[in-house]
């Protein structure tokens, strides 16, 4: 699935997955990234944890109330203590996203010869 430099959007990737799949109707595939979407932010809103093995973990963080800064003032602000979605890659898809790509691998090598 690939995207340009500005990242993939949830159309794209729903038109990405019912183009590889044309035997799923593009409603199907729709419901089902929306289904898939939902339970991961369902969950992380109870408090669990989503861990999708070989891609990663989902989790919510806490973070303390602090003091901040009007950015155009300075004056001081208080935020909130407030919980944070988390998202830590899992070792399979960090080593895919650092293996260079075919293309690279030969001209790498080409270089060396």
């Amino acid at each position: 699935m690939g995207a340009g430099a500005g990242g993939m959007t949830r159309s794209e990737l729903i038109a990405e997955l019912a183009r590889r799949n044309p035997h799923l109707m593009q409603r199907d595939v729709e419901a089902i990234v929306t289904t898939v979407f939902d339970e991961i932010a369902a969950a992380l809103a109870r408090g669990d944890r989503v861990e999708l093995r070989g891609f990663g973990a989902f989790s919510v963080k806490a973070r303390d109330p602090r003091v901040g800064r009007n950015p155009r003032t300075g004056a001081p602000v208080e935020v909130g203590s407030k919980r944070m979605p988390f998202f830590k890659a899992g070792k399979e898809l960090r080593e895919r996203i650092n293996k260079p790509a075919a293309g690279a691998r030969r001209a790498m090598a080409a270089a060396r010869d």
